[in-house]
């Protein structure tokens, strides 16, 4: 009888286990073929050749792309961007979180704000009253207009001072009886056993951020200012052959815009996916904490 248990348990990881597997898969399968599309020759991506590896191996659709100076300066506008808004999401979420974490006691007005930002969540003013604010204000193709409009991110608020309402109170009042203030008890309790939290909310401000192209089409009226995704977004490929040399020719021979395309998007993946596996443990952890409201 125990063995019968014993063996059905093991089926049910085992076939736990597989579906997870073909899950995993087919999410990696779509970003495999674009890789191998991005490497891969025009007439081989044309003639729907390309598969699991590339078809005649070629690298003029990433020459292309890096060549470019304009790539290389709509990169810089995404990291600005991204370690400007980056920052100011984490500290105004904080400071907005941890006040409405407390009870309708210790904050009379916390009920008043919470209803405020729930309904921020739900309705919003529209794009053109949006794009007079940013017009009005003269931030324009500032770096400001991209970083600004979404300073406080309010799913991470909630998330956040959900977190922090799932700390133990006693540290809280074991505080309050040794003289500590807010700004400590924040700095020296909360903060520290948040970090899950903290990475969690961190990673989703990073990822908006880099992600985000509808904005920078919107706000930016200059090509120079776009950020990278934008950038990506509205690069055609212009080019006067008649200046060319015969490698150049060559080179837009072999490319089309399904590979370019592909290596496009292989390009801005990349600093997700390099920062993503240090921060996933915390992802995971302060997503399981953080949803949990007493």
């Amino acid at each position: 009888m125990v063995r019968d248990q014993k063996l059905s348990s093991r089926m049910v990881d085992y076939t736990i286990i597989a579906f997870l597997v073909i899950i995993a898969l087919l999410c990696i399968a779509p970003i495999w073929y674009t890789v191998a599309v991005s490497f891969s020759e025009k007439s081989a991506v044309a003639g729907g050749l390309v598969t699991w590896r590339p078809v005649q191996f070629t690298l003029s659709a990433y020459e292309t792309l890096l060549s470019d100076g304009s790539f290389f300066r709509a990169f810089g506008v995404s990291v600005e961007r991204v370690i400007l808004g980056g920052g100011l999401n984490f500290i105004l979420t904080v400071l907005m979180a941890y006040p409405l974490s407390r009870s309708s006691k210790q904050f009379k007005m916390r009920n008043i704000y919470m209803w405020f930002i729930i309904f921020t969540m739900l309705f919003s003013g529209g794009l053109i009253p949006l794009f007079l604010t940013i017009e009005s204000y003269g931030l324009l193709d500032t770096i400001w207009a991209l970083v600004l409009p979404g300073a406080v991110p309010v799913f991470n608020v909630i998330l956040l001072l959900n977190f922090f309402r799932a700390i133990p109170k006693e540290l809280d009042e074991a505080a309050d009886m040794d003289g500590a203030g807010p700004w400590y008890k924040l700095f020296r309790i909360y903060l520290p056993l948040s970090v899950p939290a903290l990475a969690t909310i961190t990673l989703f401000s990073v990822v908006g951020h880099w992600n985000s192209f509808f904005d920078g089409m919107i706000f930016m009226t200059q090509a120079e200012n776009y950020p990278l995704q934008t950038y990506i977004q509205q690069l055609v490929v212009q080019t006067d052959i008649s200046n060319l040399t015969t490698e150049e020719l060559k080179m837009i021979a072999q490319m089309s815009n399904k590979t370019l395309n592909a290596a496009k998007i292989v390009i801005s993946m990349i600093p997700i996916l390099i920062v993503y596996p240090f921060v996933q443990r915390y992802f995971i952890h302060g997503i399981m904490l953080g949803s949990v409201k007493e």
